[in-house]
């Protein structure tokens, strides 16, 4: 759904709430400096970052601002519920981003963001090889219909990063010595 141009602000959220349960320790604190770097890099009005299982023991710099989730372990939509509700209330979209994808490209929210402004779509996902991954873009219409299994269950306009480097996605130890193995591209 659509109404209207789209020029106003948009932040990004970052979600490092997770209890890493696969990890077997908190690797948000491990990830989430590249996740922040790479998201820095693109001049958001706010950068958010959802703290929950874990304490966020790593300096975010570049103006994040760390929000408490309590009701975390409710799912991935409280967790995007705790980032969006604490956004300035002229911000227009939030770009949705994990801390556990730390080769997330600039190009790829910048692309995002530019395919939103273009469309006034409510919900765009950057696609790699024609799947759904990150970043998300949500437009502020669309935040009150995000349900407690997140936005993925929303439906989501594709847009294709193919030729970007995919965030990655670490769930295990066995992910990380994978990525860690394969140099970034």
């Amino acid at each position: 759904m659509s109404d209207g141009a789209r020029t106003g602000p948009v932040a990004a959220v970052v979600l490092a709430a997770g209890e890493a349960s696969r990890f077997g320790s908190p690797k948000q604190n491990l990830l989430l400096p590249a996740v922040l770097a790479s998201a820095a890099r693109v001049g958001f009005s706010e950068l958010i970052v959802v703290e929950g299982a874990h304490p966020i023991d790593v300096e975010l710099g570049g103006g994040a601002r760390l929000v408490p989730c309590a009701n975390w372990a409710a799912g991935p939509g409280a967790s995007l519920g705790c980032g969006l509700g604490a956004l300035a209330p002229d911000t227009e979209a939030a770009v949705i981003v994990l801390a556990d994808g730390p080769r997330l490209d600039p190009r790829a929210i910048e692309r995002v963001i530019a395919e939103w402004r273009a469309t006034c779509t409510w919900v765009l996902a950057a696609s790699y090889d024609g799947e759904r991954s990150h970043p998300v873009l949500i437009d502020r219409a669309a935040w009150s219909r995000i349900p407690p299994a997140g936005a993925r269950a929303l439906d989501a306009r594709l847009v294709d990063c193919g030729d970007l480097t995919h965030p990655g996605d670490v769930d295990t130890p066995g992910d990380m010595a994978r990525l860690e193995a394969d140099p970034a591209p």
